[in-house]
């Protein structure tokens, strides 16, 4: 019989386990951080009625605070890597299976091309401004796609696609959400102001407002028929997160290629991340009734915790000094292309005539 030696075995499988524990203190660390933030949010739900700042601004925030006065050291960083990162990836993935195709192609094609051509036409212009601005390429592509998607979701999504820098991300979140809140604010009184109706109020709603909740909020004031109207749009909005990621992760594979002068075609994984796939996967078992609804409530619940992680371990990495630094042209560049929407999503409802 074979004998075995101790030594050698303990030599394949101990590597892997010290891999797993150098990760849970970082992890925990996050999840403390995050439940912090979502205490804060539940906080003000009870005081005021809402939340003027999101649990996920409050991750980054208490994060960044932290590292503010405090830089973890290597016993920290392998778990607030990950969360950062793969946590990260995880829910974006899961998301898909919260959008269903059906709700979208009741909207009709004119406006479902518009809504497209809105978002095309917000990205290119966001990612001008912010260059003429001279903010870094990755810095003005998460500015351009937060405000021309879905504000935190998609800047969390395009992020790892671009390997953009946790203080791009961290800054980019900030501005934009302290701007989704302005929003908010302002399309009722916009939507009263131009005399629109409930329909008029839900395609303004739902073509400039960042994050679905945010949505309903805006386009409550109009009426049952506005909330779902920007409901829907806001959707049509979140779904073109798959396509744009897809041409981003290809032009980010050249823009390496030119930049490191190797003439290999990239990867197929470099195109098309893996989270980027089983979200379009997901969305279609669910458009095809295959996703359960009775998992889509504690789904929602899960991909908001991992998010909520990932945030707060990105406030971890951050070095605030840079953020602020970097601060004014962000800010200025972020209102900027938020007007822009505005004007394209005015001008989409004049032409349409659905005012």
């Amino acid at each position: 019989m074979a004998h075995i030696n101790p030594a050698v075995s303990n030599r394949v499988s101990i590597p892997q386990l010290d891999h797993s524990a150098k990760l849970v203190p970082g992890v925990l660390l996050s999840g403390a951080v995050a439940l912090v933030a979502y205490g804060l949010q539940r906080a003000e739900l009870a005081v005021v009625g809402f939340a003027w700042i999101e649990a996920l601004v409050l991750a980054i925030l208490l994060g960044a605070a932290m590292r503010l006065v405090w830089t973890p050291s290597q016993r920290w960083m392998p778990g607030i890597r990950f969360s950062a990162k793969t946590l990260l990836e995880v829910a974006v993935a899961l998301l898909g299976a919260t959008v269903s195709g059906a709700a979208v192609l009741a909207l009709g094609p004119w406006l479902l091309l518009a809504i497209v051509g809105v978002v095309a036409v917000a990205i290119v212009g966001g990612y001008v401004i912010g260059r003429a601005f001279g903010l870094p390429h990755a810095m003005a592509l998460l500015v351009a796609c937060g405000n021309a998607i879905c504000g935190n979701s998609a800047i969390a999504a395009i992020a790892p696609i671009i390997e953009a820098e946790g203080e791009d991300v961290a800054a980019a979140i900030g501005f934009t959400a302290v701007l989704g809140i302005a929003v908010v604010l302002l399309v009722p009184v916009v939507g009263a102001a131009l005399g629109y109706q409930a329909t008029g109020v839900g395609v303004l709603a739902g073509l400039t407002v960042y994050a679905v909740p945010q949505v309903l909020a805006a386009a409550a004031p109009a009426g049952t028929a506005a909330i779902q109207t920007g409901a829907v749009v806001k959707l049509v909005r979140v779904l073109m997160l798959g396509p744009v990621s897809l041409v981003l992760g290809l032009m980010h594979a050249r823009r390496h290629t030119a930049i490191e002068g190797k003439s290999s075609r990239p990867r197929l994984s470099q195109l098309v991340p893996w989270f980027i796939v089983v979200f379009l996967i997901l969305m279609a078992l669910r458009s095809m009734g295959w996703v359960p609804a009775s998992v889509l409530v504690p789904l929602d619940h899960g991909v908001t915790a991992m998010t909520l992680m990932a945030m707060a371990a990105l406030g971890l990495m951050v070095d605030p000094r840079a953020v602020a630094k970097a601060g004014p042209r962000v800010a200025a560049v972020a209102g900027i292309s938020a007007l822009m929407i505005a004007a394209l999503a005015i001008g989409t409802i004049e032409l349409l005539g659905m005012g």
